[in-house]
């Protein structure tokens, strides 16, 4: 008899254990992190830092191009009257020059990406700080970004990314 009471109270507490945690809602946030990087304050700033970094490895580029193009007007220019040693030397120059700026423009892209690289990756932590405190504070299950993952559909309603960069620019102007 103790045995089938026990038994009935294990049950029941069972089904209610279940019935709470399966009605139980769950809350769950959707974030875009390339949109918090991009409009959020430390993310314009290092926009802007990044925009004059290209600017000045533009002009060194766009002045190897021109050099570039001068060289290679001589060549057909002066080619009909120069000497076969003299054409060669300059093809060979005009080849050296070429080569000279695709390794300019290679090594210049490299250099952007990686600082690009660098931006995110300083920001990156503190922004997920940021979310974490959100969650927490807000009772959030699971927040997904979804700009790394396509969703194919995600209510706007639990999109919280304007959240997220209103108060990583206070924790960041904090940190000041």
């Amino acid at each position: 008899m103790k045995k089938n009471i026990c038994l009935m109270a294990g049950l029941a507490l069972l089904i209610f254990v279940w019935t709470n945690t399966s009605f139980a809602a769950d809350k769950i946030g959707f974030i875009n992190m390339q949109q918090i990087i991009q409009t959020s304050n430390a993310g314009k700033k290092a926009a802007e830092e990044f925009k004059k970094i290209v600017e000045k490895k533009q002009g060194a580029i766009q002045t190897m191009e021109n050099e570039v193009k001068k060289v290679k007007d001589e060549l057909d220019k002066q080619a009909s009257v120069m000497t076969a040693a003299a054409r060669s030397d300059k093809e060979t120059s005009y080849q050296r020059k070429l080569r000279d700026y695709q390794i300019l423009v290679d090594d210049t892209n490299k250099e952007l990406q990686k600082r690009d690289q660098e931006y995110s990756q300083k920001m990156v932590p503190e922004i997920l700080k940021v979310v974490h405190s959100i969650a927490e504070r807000e009772k959030y299950t699971l927040i997904m970004d979804y700009s790394t993952m396509p969703l194919p559909y995600h209510d706007k309603a639990s999109d919280i990314t304007k959240k997220v960069v209103e108060e990583y620019n206070r924790t960041s102007n904090a940190k000041k």
